[in-house]
């Protein structure tokens, strides 16, 4: 169904310019503590109810300048794009090539058909993708241990915790993880990624920063150089030493959102005593000397914050061909969007739209629906999904020992939870 002018305009106002706001790629924090205040992703979600209510569940068709755009609105169509991932719908969109090209230009997620066919299996086999657990499990839970001790110590010496003074312990756990011991103190990797990434923000706008790009792909392989043997680098180099270098900008990259729900699955978690307790119980039915746990109810908590507050805005296809919807051709070429609050918290189909219901994740009910896609899907869904989960989960149950409260507790304590959580504004006090 094409929309007309004015209910492009209004999609855009609803939809996408909230998204262009806060940032793609990374989010800025003044337009994060606004959309918070203003619960963008409620008017976005709203705003598509209409329209797929008043088109009986037809793709959205828009013009945005020579760009089609269609935005799907039924699970069954949110399949049919995921499932049929790369060919014939790319995940190299063209507004993601123009923005991960800033940092991350040998990224499987940007790469071409040929350059896939190497560097997924890749990606694949140094993450262990099909794998609850690491290979390099043990050495993982370790380091998130020390990463939660140092929390652990934060919060006594200064009575609380932030976003920042998270983000700091995070990122020397996560590049210990990426690279081995030796690389957890390059928090100057950390800034260098994080300016190409506002850059990026901007799409093919804004000017690439070839020396800055070049800095940052030499730091990088000195790392993988220099890295563990059982760190993420140190397992992709045996598996194309070449080729590994050219994926850990993308690594990091989603261990950012990573810390985004670990955060909010925290707030949570110390704004209900349920939830707490939960957390401990199961961390203390853990084998310490065995090898790493898998904790379901952890990592249900981290996919439900995932999937009432996405990380990914939008999931985004390109056709490479065209292709035949609903008794009609669209041409290749032609971009589709899955709006992924829209379907996350969709009270048409959920039950639980506005819950935390951890047990959707146990009880295999997320399994089953499409539209709830907190990893992406398909042939090209994320393979590092069991890795982020064995991380959270295990940071997330040390952190709930801690007797913490979230300052913003009266909004995240109840169902039905906001729309929209600013990550970067929570604040946590230790109730000692």
């Amino acid at each position: 169904m094409d929309l007309s002018v004015a209910e492009t305009a209004s999609v855009l106002r609803s939809v996408i310019a909230p998204f262009v706001a806060q940032g793609a790629i990374v989010r800025r924090p003044r337009a994060t503590a606004w959309a918070e205040r203003h619960q963008t992703d409620r008017g976005a979600r709203e705003m598509l109810a209409a329209l797929r209510d008043r088109y009986d569940g037809a793709p959205l068709s828009m013009r945005l300048g020579p760009r089609r755009m269609v935005v799907v609105t039924r699970p069954d169509q949110v399949q049919r794009l995921l499932q049929g991932s790369p060919d014939p719908y790319s995940p190299a969109s063209l507004e993601k090539r123009g923005a991960l090209k800033h940092f991350q230009p040998d990224g499987v997620l940007v790469s071409g058909h040929d350059e896939r066919r190497v560097r997924r299996p890749l990606n694949e086999a140094a993450l262990d993708a099909d794998q609850a657990v690491h290979r390099s499990g043990r050495t993982v839970v370790d380091t998130v241990e020390r990463g939660a001790r140092e929390l652990e110590n934060q919060v006594r010496a200064t009575g609380g915790l932030d976003a920042q003074q998270f983000a700091r312990t995070w990122w020397s756990m996560v590049l210990e993880i990426v690279f081995g011991e030796r690389a957890r103190d390059d928090l100057g990797l950390v800034e260098l990624l994080d300016r190409l990434k506002r850059d990026a923000n901007w799409s093919g706008l804004h000017p690439r920063r070839t020396r800055r790009r070049a800095e940052l792909e030499q730091r990088i392989a000195t790392h993988v150089r220099e890295a563990a043997p059982d760190s993420l680098a140190g397992v992709g180099r045996e598996v194309d030493a070449g080729a590994v270098a050219g994926q850990v900008p993308h690594w990091l990259f989603a261990f950012d959102a990573a810390a985004a729900t670990t955060l909010r699955a925290l707030a949570v978690a110390t704004a209900r005593q349920e939830v707490r307790e939960r957390l401990r119980d199961e961390l203390a039915s853990a084998d310490p000397e065995g090898p790493p746990a898998v904790l379901p109810y952890a990592r249900a908590c981290v996919l439900e914050a995932v999937r009432l507050w996405p990380t990914t805005f939008a999931v985004l296809r390109d056709s490479v061909r065209d292709t035949d919807w609903d008794g009609r051709t669209l041409p290749a070429g032609t971009g589709f969007v899955v709006v992924s609050s829209f379907f996350h918290r969709d009270p048409q189909r959920l039950d639980v739209a506005d819950r935390f219901a951890p047990e959707v994740w146990l009880d295999g009910r997320a399994d089953e629906d499409w539209g709830l896609v907190p990893f992406s899907g398909g042939p090209a869904s994320c393979p590092g999904r069991n890795l982020v989960l064995l991380v959270a989960s295990h940071l997330l149950v040390r952190l709930a020992g801690l007797d913490l409260r979230v300052q913003r507790a009266r909004y995240l304590a109840d169902d039905p939870v906001p729309a929209t959580v600013d990550h970067l504004g929570l604040v946590f006090r230790s109730r000692r």
